[in-house]
């Protein structure tokens, strides 16, 4: 009984991460491998390596990348489900992104919009400290 309690639980919270995450096509990150923006160059992951993670599911550029997200999976993912982190600090909208526009933050992945001669990254690094923080608090009220 208690198993299968559990497993409700995680199939909401997989529903839930499904409904608030980023995501075309049932893939995240526009199908770029989350591991390669670790290494300052972000890939297009290849649709025969993929691996869904809590009802998300990422595209990885090679083997190695795709053995690391499965290992620690918390590390890789992209902060606020892969949405523009300078919007969702500003007004918690959940905004597109550009999937080359990044930042590594204290080991995490921020994704930005950079679309039309505006980019949001810019924006950000003009007051990150309060962006991040107003950030965290809005999407803890999607995702709690």
């Amino acid at each position: 009984m208690i198993a299968a309690d559990t497993s409700s639980v995680l199939a909401q919270s997989d529903d839930v991460r499904r409904k608030h995450f980023n995501i075309k096509k049932n893939i995240a990150i526009e199908g770029y491998d989350p591991v390669s923006y670790f290494d300052n160059k972000p890939l297009e992951g290849k649709a025969t390596l993929l691996f869904p993670y809590k009802g998300v599911t990422y595209h990885f550029a090679n083997i190695d990348n795709f053995t690391k997200f499965k290992t620690s999976p918390e590390k890789y993912e992209p902060a606020y489900g892969g949405w523009c982190a300078y919007a969702m600090g500003e007004s918690g909208e959940k905004v597109k992104i550009d999937p080359e526009t990044y930042k590594i933050l204290e080991g995490k992945l921020y994704l930005f919009y950079n679309f039309w001669g505006n980019n949001t990254l810019s924006d950000w690094n003009k007051n990150e400290s309060e962006l991040k923080a107003k950030g965290d608090h809005h999407w803890k009220k999607i995702i709690p």
